[in-house]
Protein backbone atom coordinates (compact mmCIF):
# COMPACT_ATOMS: atom_id res chain seq x y z
CA UNK A 1 0.00 0.00 0.00
CA UNK A 2 1.48 3.72 -0.84
CA UNK A 3 2.46 5.52 2.08
CA UNK A 4 -0.21 8.34 2.49
CA UNK A 5 1.15 12.12 2.82
CA UNK A 6 -1.08 14.96 4.91
CA UNK A 7 1.72 17.40 4.42
CA UNK A 8 0.46 19.42 1.61
CA UNK A 9 1.74 23.04 2.12
CA UNK A 10 0.76 24.72 -0.86
CA UNK A 11 -1.80 24.57 -3.97
CA UNK A 12 -1.26 27.49 -6.25
CA UNK A 13 -3.40 26.88 -9.53
CA UNK A 14 -2.25 23.61 -11.73
CA UNK A 15 0.69 23.76 -8.65
CA UNK A 16 0.43 21.78 -5.48
CA UNK A 17 3.16 21.33 -3.32
CA UNK A 18 4.11 18.41 -0.80
CA UNK A 19 6.62 18.47 2.03
CA UNK A 20 8.48 15.21 3.68
CA UNK A 21 8.30 12.98 1.02
CA UNK A 22 10.03 10.04 0.67
CA UNK A 23 11.57 7.59 -2.46
CA UNK A 24 9.22 10.10 -4.92
CA UNK A 25 10.80 10.08 -8.32
CA UNK A 26 10.11 12.78 -11.41
CA UNK A 27 7.24 11.94 -13.53
CA UNK A 28 5.69 10.00 -10.57
CA UNK A 29 1.59 9.76 -11.02
CA UNK A 30 0.13 10.48 -7.66
CA UNK A 31 -3.73 10.24 -6.45
CA UNK A 32 -4.81 13.00 -4.05
CA UNK A 33 -7.89 11.89 -1.58
CA UNK A 34 -10.28 15.08 -0.71
CA UNK A 35 -12.13 14.94 2.58
CA UNK A 36 -15.35 13.66 1.25
CA UNK A 37 -13.66 10.83 -0.20
CA UNK A 38 -13.43 12.41 -3.96
CA UNK A 39 -10.17 11.03 -5.73
CA UNK A 40 -8.04 13.62 -7.99
CA UNK A 41 -5.16 12.44 -9.99
CA UNK A 42 -1.91 14.54 -10.46
CA UNK A 43 1.92 13.69 -11.24
CA UNK A 44 5.35 14.98 -10.23
CA UNK A 45 6.99 17.76 -12.00
CA UNK A 46 9.65 18.55 -9.51
CA UNK A 47 11.86 17.14 -6.60
CA UNK A 48 13.68 19.34 -4.27
CA UNK A 49 14.97 17.71 -1.24
CA UNK A 50 11.85 16.27 0.67
CA UNK A 51 9.60 18.54 -1.41
CA UNK A 52 7.72 17.36 -4.38
CA UNK A 53 6.12 19.26 -6.83
CA UNK A 54 2.87 18.40 -8.38
CA UNK A 55 0.64 19.17 -10.93
CA UNK A 56 -2.84 19.07 -10.61
CA UNK A 57 -5.15 16.98 -13.73
CA UNK A 58 -8.26 18.57 -12.60
CA UNK A 59 -8.77 21.29 -10.79
CA UNK A 60 -7.86 22.38 -7.42
CA UNK A 61 -11.19 23.22 -6.37
CA UNK A 62 -12.09 21.87 -2.73
CA UNK A 63 -8.63 20.85 -1.70
CA UNK A 64 -8.69 21.19 1.85
CA UNK A 65 -4.63 21.46 2.89
CA UNK A 66 -5.00 19.81 6.46
CA UNK A 67 -8.07 17.10 4.98
CA UNK A 68 -6.92 15.59 2.09
CA UNK A 69 -3.77 13.13 1.80
CA UNK A 70 -1.97 12.44 -1.21
CA UNK A 71 -0.37 8.87 -2.69
CA UNK A 72 2.62 8.53 -4.46
CA UNK A 73 1.79 5.68 -7.45
CA UNK A 74 5.37 4.49 -7.95
CA UNK A 75 4.66 4.58 -11.32
CA UNK A 76 4.32 7.00 -14.29
CA UNK A 77 1.27 7.77 -16.41
CA UNK A 78 0.84 4.54 -18.29
CA UNK A 79 -2.14 3.49 -20.84
CA UNK A 80 -3.73 0.40 -21.78
CA UNK A 81 -3.47 -0.62 -24.90
CA UNK A 82 -5.68 -3.13 -27.10
CA UNK A 83 -6.89 -3.56 -30.65
CA UNK A 84 -9.93 -2.65 -29.25
CA UNK A 85 -9.41 0.77 -29.28
CA UNK A 86 -10.27 1.10 -32.69
CA UNK A 87 -13.36 2.49 -33.28
CA UNK A 88 -13.47 4.12 -29.82
CA UNK A 89 -13.31 7.66 -28.68
CA UNK A 90 -11.33 8.57 -25.42
CA UNK A 91 -10.33 11.85 -23.43
CA UNK A 92 -7.45 13.43 -23.47
CA UNK A 93 -6.41 10.90 -20.73
CA UNK A 94 -7.07 7.43 -22.30
CA UNK A 95 -10.97 7.70 -20.62
CA UNK A 96 -13.56 6.18 -22.78
CA UNK A 97 -16.38 9.40 -23.53
CA UNK A 98 -18.25 7.35 -26.40
CA UNK A 99 -20.47 5.04 -23.59
CA UNK A 100 -18.72 2.27 -24.85
CA UNK A 101 -17.09 -0.26 -22.13
CA UNK A 102 -13.99 0.02 -20.56
CA UNK A 103 -10.82 -0.99 -22.65
CA UNK A 104 -9.73 -4.77 -21.24
CA UNK A 105 -5.82 -3.97 -22.11
CA UNK A 106 -3.36 -6.50 -23.33
CA UNK A 107 -1.00 -4.92 -21.79
CA UNK A 108 -0.08 -0.88 -20.18
CA UNK A 109 2.49 1.35 -21.83
CA UNK A 110 3.85 4.17 -20.45
CA UNK A 111 3.00 7.30 -22.63
CA UNK A 112 6.30 8.84 -22.57
CA UNK A 113 7.23 5.89 -25.24
CA UNK A 114 10.51 4.74 -25.46
CA UNK A 115 13.35 6.19 -27.80
CA UNK A 116 13.75 5.18 -31.05
CA UNK A 117 17.22 4.03 -31.59
CA UNK A 118 18.35 6.10 -34.86
CA UNK A 119 19.82 2.66 -36.22
CA UNK A 120 16.71 0.74 -35.70
CA UNK A 121 15.09 3.04 -37.90
CA UNK A 122 14.28 2.54 -41.69
CA UNK A 123 14.12 5.49 -44.38
CA UNK A 124 10.45 6.27 -45.40
CA UNK A 125 9.93 5.84 -48.72
CA UNK A 126 6.35 4.12 -49.59
CA UNK A 127 3.82 6.69 -50.84
CA UNK A 128 0.55 6.98 -48.89
CA UNK A 129 -2.77 8.18 -50.99
CA UNK A 130 -4.58 10.99 -49.30
CA UNK A 131 -6.86 11.38 -52.07
CA UNK A 132 -5.76 15.40 -52.10
CA UNK A 133 -4.45 16.29 -55.46
CA UNK A 134 -2.44 19.04 -54.07
CA UNK A 135 -0.56 16.45 -51.80
CA UNK A 136 -0.30 13.63 -53.59
CA UNK A 137 0.65 15.31 -56.84
CA UNK A 138 2.99 18.20 -55.30
CA UNK A 139 4.14 17.71 -51.90
CA UNK A 140 3.72 13.44 -51.45
CA UNK A 141 3.25 12.08 -48.21
CA UNK A 142 5.62 8.78 -47.30
CA UNK A 143 5.35 6.26 -44.44
CA UNK A 144 6.90 7.02 -41.55
CA UNK A 145 7.52 10.72 -42.41
CA UNK A 146 6.00 13.68 -40.67
CA UNK A 147 4.58 16.33 -42.52
CA UNK A 148 2.64 19.62 -40.54
CA UNK A 149 -0.10 21.41 -41.69
CA UNK A 150 0.46 25.49 -41.44
CA UNK A 151 -2.78 26.56 -40.92
CA UNK A 152 -3.90 30.21 -39.09
CA UNK A 153 -7.08 31.14 -37.71
CA UNK A 154 -10.48 30.83 -39.62
CA UNK A 155 -9.02 28.61 -42.60
CA UNK A 156 -10.30 25.25 -42.71
CA UNK A 157 -7.70 22.88 -41.12
CA UNK A 158 -10.22 21.02 -39.47
CA UNK A 159 -12.06 19.97 -42.84
CA UNK A 160 -8.75 19.08 -44.89
CA UNK A 161 -7.30 17.12 -41.19
CA UNK A 162 -11.03 15.01 -41.72
CA UNK A 163 -10.74 14.55 -45.00
CA UNK A 164 -7.20 13.05 -44.98
CA UNK A 165 -7.90 10.65 -41.53
CA UNK A 166 -11.00 9.27 -43.84
CA UNK A 167 -9.52 8.87 -47.54
CA UNK A 168 -6.34 7.63 -46.35
CA UNK A 169 -4.70 4.42 -47.67
CA UNK A 170 -1.80 2.92 -48.58
CA UNK A 171 -1.55 1.83 -52.01
CA UNK A 172 -0.89 -2.39 -53.02
CA UNK A 173 -0.62 -5.24 -50.87
CA UNK A 174 -3.51 -5.37 -48.65
CA UNK A 175 -2.09 -3.97 -45.30
CA UNK A 176 -3.91 -3.15 -42.19
CA UNK A 177 -4.19 0.43 -41.86
CA UNK A 178 -5.86 2.72 -39.00
CA UNK A 179 -5.80 6.34 -37.78
CA UNK A 180 -5.08 7.92 -34.49
CA UNK A 181 -6.75 11.01 -34.25
CA UNK A 182 -6.32 13.67 -31.30
CA UNK A 183 -7.84 16.75 -30.93
CA UNK A 184 -6.01 19.19 -28.18
CA UNK A 185 -8.45 22.44 -27.10
CA UNK A 186 -10.97 22.15 -29.26
CA UNK A 187 -14.39 23.47 -28.99
CA UNK A 188 -17.43 20.15 -28.67
CA UNK A 189 -18.65 21.17 -31.90
CA UNK A 190 -15.46 20.72 -33.59
CA UNK A 191 -15.21 17.39 -31.62
CA UNK A 192 -18.79 16.39 -32.31
CA UNK A 193 -17.92 17.18 -36.62
CA UNK A 194 -14.78 15.02 -36.45
CA UNK A 195 -16.96 12.04 -34.59
CA UNK A 196 -19.36 12.12 -37.17
CA UNK A 197 -17.59 12.81 -40.35
CA UNK A 198 -15.61 9.47 -39.54
CA UNK A 199 -18.71 8.03 -38.49
CA UNK A 200 -20.72 8.84 -41.85
CA UNK A 201 -17.59 7.90 -44.05
CA UNK A 202 -17.50 4.56 -42.23
CA UNK A 203 -13.88 5.10 -41.04
CA UNK A 204 -14.62 5.39 -37.58
CA UNK A 205 -13.69 1.32 -37.09
CA UNK A 206 -10.35 2.36 -37.70
CA UNK A 207 -9.96 5.31 -35.86
CA UNK A 208 -8.56 6.19 -32.48
CA UNK A 209 -9.86 9.12 -31.52
CA UNK A 210 -8.57 10.92 -28.55
CA UNK A 211 -10.40 14.51 -28.04
CA UNK A 212 -9.34 17.00 -25.29
CA UNK A 213 -11.77 19.88 -24.90
CA UNK A 214 -10.90 23.72 -24.32
CA UNK A 215 -12.33 23.63 -21.29
CA UNK A 216 -10.40 20.71 -20.06
CA UNK A 217 -6.99 21.02 -17.77
CA UNK A 218 -4.24 21.95 -19.35
CA UNK A 219 -2.24 19.44 -18.11
CA UNK A 220 -4.87 17.02 -20.02
CA UNK A 221 -4.03 18.81 -22.82
CA UNK A 222 -0.29 18.01 -22.42
CA UNK A 223 -0.98 14.46 -21.49
CA UNK A 224 -3.10 14.10 -25.18
CA UNK A 225 -0.51 13.85 -27.76
CA UNK A 226 1.33 11.28 -25.72
CA UNK A 227 -1.96 9.13 -25.27
CA UNK A 228 -2.66 9.33 -29.18
CA UNK A 229 1.13 8.40 -29.80
CA UNK A 230 1.34 5.57 -27.43
CA UNK A 231 -2.00 3.83 -29.04
CA UNK A 232 -0.08 4.36 -32.29
CA UNK A 233 2.61 2.61 -31.04
CA UNK A 234 0.60 0.14 -30.05
CA UNK A 235 -0.82 -0.60 -32.98
CA UNK A 236 2.29 -0.32 -35.47
CA UNK A 237 5.10 -1.93 -34.01
CA UNK A 238 2.72 -4.73 -31.59
CA UNK A 239 0.35 -5.49 -34.14
CA UNK A 240 2.09 -4.56 -37.52
CA UNK A 241 -0.40 -2.04 -39.30
CA UNK A 242 0.28 1.35 -40.85
CA UNK A 243 -0.79 4.40 -39.20
CA UNK A 244 -1.35 7.75 -39.77
CA UNK A 245 -0.77 10.27 -36.61
CA UNK A 246 -3.04 12.95 -36.81
CA UNK A 247 -2.57 16.10 -34.38
CA UNK A 248 -4.46 19.38 -34.30
CA UNK A 249 -3.98 21.75 -32.56
CA UNK A 250 -0.46 21.77 -31.83
CA UNK A 251 -0.61 25.36 -30.87
CA UNK A 252 -3.32 24.87 -28.05
CA UNK A 253 -0.83 22.28 -27.12
CA UNK A 254 2.43 24.75 -26.90
CA UNK A 255 -0.13 27.78 -25.29
CA UNK A 256 -0.70 24.56 -22.96
CA UNK A 257 3.14 24.21 -22.28
CA UNK A 258 3.39 28.34 -21.90
CA UNK A 259 0.98 27.93 -19.02
CA UNK A 260 2.14 25.25 -17.01
CA UNK A 261 6.32 27.16 -17.34
CA UNK A 262 4.25 30.20 -15.89
CA UNK A 263 2.59 28.72 -13.30
CA UNK A 264 5.97 27.17 -12.63
CA UNK A 265 7.47 30.03 -12.72
CA UNK A 266 10.31 29.25 -15.44
CA UNK A 267 12.06 31.67 -16.98
CA UNK A 268 10.54 32.66 -20.76
CA UNK A 269 11.93 31.92 -23.77
CA UNK A 270 10.62 33.67 -26.98
CA UNK A 271 7.29 34.88 -26.71
CA UNK A 272 6.76 33.86 -22.98
CA UNK A 273 7.07 29.75 -23.95
CA UNK A 274 9.58 27.67 -22.31
CA UNK A 275 13.04 27.40 -23.66
CA UNK A 276 12.45 23.74 -23.58
CA UNK A 277 9.52 24.23 -26.12
CA UNK A 278 12.03 22.62 -29.25
CA UNK A 279 13.27 19.51 -27.24
CA UNK A 280 9.37 18.77 -25.69
CA UNK A 281 7.84 19.54 -29.55
CA UNK A 282 10.68 16.60 -30.73
CA UNK A 283 9.63 14.06 -28.10
CA UNK A 284 6.41 13.95 -29.74
CA UNK A 285 7.34 14.06 -33.13
CA UNK A 286 10.19 11.95 -33.22
CA UNK A 287 8.00 9.10 -32.14
CA UNK A 288 6.67 8.52 -36.09
CA UNK A 289 8.94 6.54 -38.27
CA UNK A 290 9.48 3.02 -39.25
CA UNK A 291 11.86 0.50 -37.67
CA UNK A 292 14.04 -2.45 -39.30
CA UNK A 293 12.29 -6.15 -38.66
CA UNK A 294 9.14 -4.39 -38.30
CA UNK A 295 6.31 -3.95 -41.05
CA UNK A 296 4.26 -1.26 -38.88
CA UNK A 297 5.18 2.23 -39.61
CA UNK A 298 3.60 5.37 -37.67
CA UNK A 299 3.24 8.31 -40.26
CA UNK A 300 2.22 11.97 -38.57
CA UNK A 301 0.06 15.08 -39.64
CA UNK A 302 0.61 17.80 -37.15
CA UNK A 303 -2.04 20.72 -37.63
CA UNK A 304 -0.97 23.80 -36.40
CA UNK A 305 -2.81 27.67 -36.52
CA UNK A 306 0.47 30.03 -36.82
CA UNK A 307 -0.85 33.10 -34.48
CA UNK A 308 -1.40 35.93 -36.84
CA UNK A 309 -0.45 34.19 -39.73
CA UNK A 310 3.22 34.44 -39.11
CA UNK A 311 5.70 31.27 -40.06
CA UNK A 312 8.35 33.20 -38.12
CA UNK A 313 6.31 32.39 -34.57
CA UNK A 314 7.95 29.88 -32.45
CA UNK A 315 5.64 26.99 -32.54
CA UNK A 316 5.45 26.63 -36.65
CA UNK A 317 9.07 27.68 -36.55
CA UNK A 318 10.09 25.61 -34.26
CA UNK A 319 8.03 22.71 -36.09
CA UNK A 320 9.67 23.23 -39.42
CA UNK A 321 13.25 22.25 -37.88
CA UNK A 322 12.13 19.14 -36.74
CA UNK A 323 9.67 17.74 -39.45
CA UNK A 324 10.31 17.07 -42.83
CA UNK A 325 8.47 19.68 -44.73
CA UNK A 326 5.15 21.34 -44.42
CA UNK A 327 1.74 22.23 -45.84
CA UNK A 328 0.32 25.59 -46.16
CA UNK A 329 -3.13 27.13 -46.33
CA UNK A 330 -3.49 30.08 -48.14
CA UNK A 331 -5.87 33.26 -46.75
CA UNK A 332 -5.59 34.21 -50.22
CA UNK A 333 -6.74 31.27 -51.75
CA UNK A 334 -9.20 30.57 -49.12
CA UNK A 335 -10.80 34.22 -50.13
CA UNK A 336 -10.58 32.97 -53.61
CA UNK A 337 -12.98 29.89 -52.98
CA UNK A 338 -10.52 27.16 -53.34
CA UNK A 339 -10.80 24.19 -51.42
CA UNK A 340 -8.77 23.15 -50.08
CA UNK A 341 -7.07 26.18 -49.77
CA UNK A 342 -3.27 24.80 -50.23
CA UNK A 343 -0.61 26.82 -51.12
CA UNK A 344 1.89 24.60 -53.42
CA UNK A 345 4.68 27.01 -54.12
CA UNK A 346 5.98 27.63 -50.82
CA UNK A 347 4.45 23.94 -49.70
CA UNK A 348 7.53 21.20 -49.40
CA UNK A 349 7.65 17.52 -48.45
CA UNK A 350 11.56 17.10 -48.26
CA UNK A 351 10.71 13.43 -48.59
CA UNK A 352 8.45 13.48 -51.91
CA UNK A 353 10.80 11.87 -54.30
CA UNK A 354 11.58 8.96 -51.90
CA UNK A 355 7.82 8.16 -52.43
CA UNK A 356 6.85 8.52 -56.19
CA UNK A 357 8.10 6.93 -59.58
CA UNK A 358 7.71 3.60 -61.00
CA UNK A 359 6.47 0.70 -58.61
CA UNK A 360 5.36 3.27 -56.48
CA UNK A 361 3.07 5.46 -58.16
CA UNK A 362 3.51 5.85 -62.07
CA UNK A 363 7.10 6.60 -63.95
CA UNK A 364 5.82 10.48 -65.41
CA UNK A 365 5.12 11.33 -61.51
CA UNK A 366 8.53 13.15 -61.40
CA UNK A 367 8.65 15.31 -64.32
CA UNK A 368 5.04 15.82 -64.46
CA UNK A 369 5.34 17.81 -60.85
CA UNK A 370 8.52 19.67 -61.81
CA UNK A 371 6.79 20.78 -64.77
CA UNK A 372 3.37 21.74 -62.60
CA UNK A 373 5.35 23.55 -59.97
CA UNK A 374 7.56 25.81 -62.66
CA UNK A 375 4.34 26.72 -64.85
CA UNK A 376 2.08 27.89 -61.59
CA UNK A 377 5.04 29.72 -60.87
CA UNK A 378 5.56 31.39 -64.05
CA UNK A 379 1.86 32.08 -64.53
CA UNK A 380 1.57 33.81 -61.15
CA UNK A 381 4.29 36.01 -62.25
CA UNK A 382 2.20 36.64 -65.31
CA UNK A 383 -1.01 37.00 -63.42
CA UNK A 384 0.54 39.97 -61.32
CA UNK A 385 2.01 41.63 -64.42
CA UNK A 386 -1.17 41.70 -65.94
CA UNK A 387 -2.60 43.57 -62.31
CA UNK A 388 0.85 45.95 -63.17
CA UNK A 389 0.98 46.58 -66.74
CA UNK A 390 -2.10 45.52 -68.54
CA UNK A 391 -3.00 42.14 -69.97
CA UNK A 392 -1.93 43.29 -73.32
CA UNK A 393 1.55 44.08 -72.45
CA UNK A 394 2.11 40.38 -71.75
CA UNK A 395 3.44 38.12 -75.08
CA UNK A 396 0.69 35.41 -75.86
CA UNK A 397 3.11 32.79 -73.90
CA UNK A 398 2.22 34.49 -70.76
CA UNK A 399 -1.41 35.08 -71.39
CA UNK A 400 -1.35 30.63 -71.67
CA UNK A 401 0.54 30.34 -68.27
CA UNK A 402 -1.89 33.17 -66.47
CA UNK A 403 -4.76 31.07 -67.60
CA UNK A 404 -2.84 27.86 -66.46
CA UNK A 405 -2.58 29.42 -62.84
CA UNK A 406 -6.39 30.11 -62.93
CA UNK A 407 -6.65 26.65 -64.26
CA UNK A 408 -4.52 24.69 -62.32
CA UNK A 409 -5.82 26.05 -58.57
CA UNK A 410 -9.77 25.97 -59.31
CA UNK A 411 -9.75 22.25 -61.13
CA UNK A 412 -6.19 20.78 -59.69
CA UNK A 413 -5.73 22.81 -55.89
CA UNK A 414 -9.58 22.60 -55.30
CA UNK A 415 -11.37 19.90 -55.21
CA UNK A 416 -13.79 20.46 -52.36
CA UNK A 417 -13.88 17.81 -48.89
CA UNK A 418 -15.53 15.34 -50.13
CA UNK A 419 -13.73 14.14 -53.27
CA UNK A 420 -10.90 11.49 -52.88
CA UNK A 421 -8.87 11.26 -56.27
CA UNK A 422 -6.74 8.27 -56.96
CA UNK A 423 -3.17 9.14 -57.95
CA UNK A 424 -3.89 7.98 -61.46
CA UNK A 425 -6.73 11.07 -61.66
CA UNK A 426 -4.33 13.56 -60.22
CA UNK A 427 -1.89 12.47 -62.79
CA UNK A 428 -4.08 12.88 -65.94
CA UNK A 429 -5.54 16.04 -64.84
CA UNK A 430 -2.32 17.72 -64.18
CA UNK A 431 -1.61 16.06 -67.86
CA UNK A 432 -4.75 17.80 -68.73
CA UNK A 433 -3.69 21.27 -67.39
CA UNK A 434 -0.64 21.14 -69.15
CA UNK A 435 -2.16 20.65 -72.39
CA UNK A 436 -3.20 24.35 -71.63
CA UNK A 437 0.48 25.14 -73.12
CA UNK A 438 2.50 24.60 -75.86
CA UNK A 439 4.50 21.60 -76.02
CA UNK A 440 8.00 23.24 -76.57
CA UNK A 441 7.21 24.67 -73.47
CA UNK A 442 7.11 21.46 -71.90
CA UNK A 443 11.00 21.55 -71.09
CA UNK A 444 11.08 19.66 -67.64
CA UNK A 445 9.64 16.38 -69.24
CA UNK A 446 11.40 13.52 -70.86
CA UNK A 447 9.98 13.32 -74.58
CA UNK A 448 8.54 9.84 -74.04
CA UNK A 449 6.02 10.84 -71.04
CA UNK A 450 5.35 13.79 -74.10
CA UNK A 451 4.58 11.24 -76.49
CA UNK A 452 2.81 8.72 -74.18
CA UNK A 453 0.58 11.51 -72.39
CA UNK A 454 0.93 14.74 -73.79
CA UNK A 455 0.10 13.93 -77.52
CA UNK A 456 -2.24 11.37 -76.75
CA UNK A 457 -6.01 13.08 -77.42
Amino acid sequence: MPKEYRTIEEVAGPLMLVKNVENVAYNELGEIELANGEKRRCKVLEINGTDALVQLFENSTGINLSDSKVRFLGRQMELGVSKDMLGRVFDGLGRPIDGGPEIIPDKRMDVNGVPMNPTARRYPQEFIQTGVSAIDGLNTLVRGQKLPIFSASGLPHANLAAQIARQSKVLGKNESFAVVFAAMGITFEESDFFVESFREAGSLDRTVLFVNLANDPAIERIATPRMALTAAEYLAFDQGMHVLVILTDITNYADALREVSAARKEVPGRRGYPGYMYTDLATLYERAGRQLDNEGSITMIPILTMPEDDKTHPIPDLTGYITEGQIILSRELYRKGIRPPIDVLPSLSRLKTKGIGEGRTRKDHMNTMNQLFGAYARGKEAKELMVILGESALTEVDRLYAKFADAFETEYVSQGYDTDRSIEETLDLGWKLLKILPRSEMKRIKEEFLVQYYDKD
